[in-house]
């Protein structure tokens, strides 16, 4: 890969030095996550998608809790996570309203024969969230091979975001 390596290394080791009053400072350590924890922080980040299949909406939790508990510990985590976040909200949920819109206006039409036309359209917008679904477990297979994934249209906007 290009220089987008420099993006998923691991953090240092996070040290935050407190005075309570005494000459000597108190260290409390916080380590950075191994390759390993990180793969599978991500990894989960991404499969949170699955929740939405039986819940319809609490799959946005697990890229929002793992963003805000690993963002200073990981930013290769933190990255993964709030990608996962940002697509979910924006192709699964989106997806899932103008599939429903086209469905609403096809049954409306459907008074009429024209409606007909409108079905094949409202059968494609539904595949648009089961699309999005394997793509989210394409990006978990990746990051957990620790592999640098990034969606199509929402990776350079996060990173940018993130970055900046």
């Amino acid at each position: 890969m290009t220089d987008q390596n420099d993006f998923i290394e691991p953090d240092p080791v996070i040290i935050d030095a407190h005075s309570d009053g005494s000459p000597d400072p108190v260290f409390n350590a916080q380590p950075g996550l191994s390759q390993s924890e990180e793969s599978t922080l991500a990894m989960f980040a991404h499969l949170g998608i699955l929740l939405n299949l039986v819940t319809g909406l609490l799959g946005l939790l697990p890229p929002l809790i793992i963003y805000f508990a690993y963002k200073d510990r990981s930013r290769y985590v933190a990255y993964q996570a709030l990608q996962a976040l940002v697509f979910q909200g924006v192709f699964f949920f989106g997806a899932a309203i103008l599939a429903g819109i086209a469905w609403a206006l096809s049954a409306l039409l459907t008074i009429v024969l024209v409606g007909l036309c409108g079905f094949p359209i409202a059968l494609l917008l539904t595949l648009i969230p089961i699309g999005a679904l394997i793509y989210a477990i394409v990006a978990a297979v990746d990051t957990y091979h620790h592999r640098d994934f990034k969606y199509w249209l929402v990776g350079d906007w996060v990173r940018e975001t993130y970055e900046g």
